[in-house]
């Protein structure tokens, strides 16, 4: 069975990034150019942080994530949206991969809090494995 990728954009603090790397599964980080310009090998799915505090001119999508997505390769691919974000952010929390899914039609497959707590990893990874099995199941049909 083939193991979905993700996709993740992570800042400087990392939080994203250790959230990515606890889900046992082939990551890229597309804050790295190799990852935001390269071209995906079938199925995905994207994990961004939401940014925006406030300002209505701000978008909540980091360049990195939007980049990658000019892709219609990259595009027709995704099978789905988790967010990382901070309830902080009131009505911004979680927005960029809810804006996202909403462009995309697919699904917000999960959203967790900042780093994420270890059950949030557990959760992810048997979302994310329920993912495979179907994905897994469409191919052989």
């Amino acid at each position: 069975m083939r193991l979905t990728p993700v996709y993740y954009y992570s800042s400087t603090s990392g939080l994203v990034r250790t959230f990515a790397e606890r889900l046992d599964r082939p990551t890229f980080n597309l804050a790295d150019r190799e990852h935001r310009l390269s071209e995906v090998d079938g199925p995905w799915v994207l994990l961004t942080p939401s940014y925006k505090t406030g300002n209505d001119r701000n978008d909540t999508i980091p360049e990195g994530v939007r980049r990658f997505l000019r892709s219609a390769h990259n595009r027709r691919h995704l099978v789905g949206v988790m967010g990382s974000g901070n309830r902080n952010f009131g009505t911004f929390y979680q927005m960029a991969a809810r804006e996202i899914a909403r462009r995309s039609g697919r699904p917000v497959l999960f959203e967790f809090e900042l780093a994420g707590t270890p059950w949030d990893v557990e959760e992810c990874r048997r979302i994310l494995d329920e993912l495979d099995a179907a994905l897994d199941a469409r191919r052989v049909a």
